[in-house]
């Protein structure tokens, strides 16, 4: 547990002994980076800040983006006692100490404490009811702090008393802000370094949108470089041991990349598929512009050869969406096995085309009348739905009868191929055919 008041001027003599991600944190909501939709005028944040009112917040979203700086902007604006718990190392009995001591100063001293809990979310059902009476009877003024999806993770009760404020991952500029801001203030490097351009580009795709790893790296570069003033690309990878990837995202590496890595899958190569996803996560490519790429590929390349290849990719995306990187690469490296050892077939997407070439060559035709809706008043006298046979009717639930319109009647769009699970799904397709024809079991000719 740890305990600040920020008006004591002797803390200011120990800035130079922290690291720089902590000397850089921000004193105010103005210097907060990204977090635009949390924090511009009239929002809910800023009018508690602004109104001095006693609060109860969850702050919800991935690490680096500002939880434990928000909470500490919000105690300097506010002029409260800020005292912070940690989940993994505080129980029951630190929490309420911390309660029992807050309701003490607000008796004898009117003094009101604002309670940081970190990681709330590994505190147990107990330790979070410990929370309640507090919350309720504004004995604190509540922030929490979480990666994990506060309905899942938090009690119903205690969220119900609380405002939940999502924040996301800071933009590529955002970074770039921090990390200008770092070189030139007074309380970061103080503009004994600049940075080159190509070590300022490979940082921020390090950093993953997260700013607290964007200053640990910076800072971490700055002693590599010692009293040169440039700090060069060579010395953030001397840094951080990792190599800087030659890749664009938005150029032709970019591109390049993507066209190997699909390319690479098609061709069953599972090897080489994984190494071109991890040039593009260890690069920053977006990974649910990977994940999206997988999700068409199954159905592209794979289809009805392997149909549960699309939903291992689909899962992968969900992946990415539920718990992000650095651990969703495993998600996504599953599906680029399954995907690269899955039987090819471009069957599905040469149906599609074919199907599409011919509605705009102007190949639609009239919906036969006996497919029309006869659900409603007057249908009748317009003959639709008459002659309809009702498929479930017939044996194996297959009925001879026209579907398509006259135009394109016969044609076929979809031909399966023999690879993997396909080739039952071409048995099945030749039987269905077979009843369908004139004079097959299915019913005789349409109506």
């Amino acid at each position: 547990m740890s305990e600040t008041l920020f008006d004591d001027a002797g803390a200011e003599a120990q800035r130079t002994q922290e690291p720089l991600a902590v000397r850089m944190r921000p004193r105010t909501l103005d210097e907060v980076a990204g977090q635009g939709h949390l924090l511009g005028a009239g929002s809910p944040l800023r009018r508690l800040v602004e109104d001095d009112a006693p609060m109860s917040l969850f702050l919800w979203g991935p690490p680096g983006t500002g939880k434990t700086t928000l909470a500490t902007v919000v105690s300097r604006a506010t002029d409260r006692r800020f005292v912070e718990l940690s989940a993994v190392s505080a129980g029951v009995k630190e929490v309420r100490a911390v309660i029992d001591e807050a309701r003490r100063l607000m008796g004898m001293r009117g003094t009101r404490t604002l309670l940081f809990v970190d990681e709330v979310h590994r505190f147990s059902k107990t330790q979070q009811d410990a929370l309640l009476p507090a919350v309720e009877n504004r004995w604190v003024s509540f922030i929490g702090a979480t990666t994990e999806n506060p309905f899942f993770s938090v009690v119903s009760p205690l969220l119900s008393r609380s405002l939940l404020l999502t924040l996301e991952s800071l933009t590529d500029d955002d970074v770039r802000g921090v990390l200008a801001r770092a070189l030139e203030d007074e309380r970061g490097l103080d503009g004994r370094h600049t940075l080159s351009a190509e070590a300022e580009g490979h940082l921020v795709r390090l950093a993953g949108g997260d700013a607290r790893r964007s200053l640990t790296y910076l800072e971490a570069a700055s002693l590599v470089a010692g009293e040169r003033a440039e700090i060069t690309l060579a010395d953030l990878e001397r840094a951080v041991d990792r190599h800087a990837v030659r890749y664009d995202r938005s150029g032709d590496q970019h591109y390049d990349v993507i066209s190997a890595f699909i390319k690479s899958m098609r061709g069953s190569d599972p090897d080489a598929a994984l190494h071109y996803l991890a040039r593009m996560i260890e690069a920053g490519e977006d990974p649910r512009f990977i994940a999206r790429r997988l999700v068409v590929h199954a159905s592209e390349d794979v289809g009805m050869a392997d149909p549960a290849a699309l939903q291992t990719a689909v899962a992968a995306a969900q992946a990415v969406e539920l718990i992000g990187l650095p651990e969703a690469r495993i998600n996504l490296a599953q599906a680029v096995v399954h995907i690269s050892l899955a039987p090819k077939s471009n069957a599905v997407i040469r149906a599609i085309d074919a199907a599409m070439g011919d509605v705009r060559a102007g190949r639609a035709g009239a919906v036969p009348a006996h497919l029309r809706d006869g659900h409603y008043k007057g249908a009748e006298q317009l003959g639709h739905g008459d002659g309809y046979k009702y498929a479930h009717d017939y044996p194996g639930g297959v009925v001879a009868q026209q579907y398509a319109p006259d135009g394109v009647d016969g044609t076929e769009y979809y031909r399966p191929t023999s690879h993997g699970a396909e080739r039952r799904y071409a048995e099945v397709l030749e039987r269905i055919k077979e009843v369908r024809r004139p004079g097959g079991s299915g019913g005789g000719s349409d109506g």
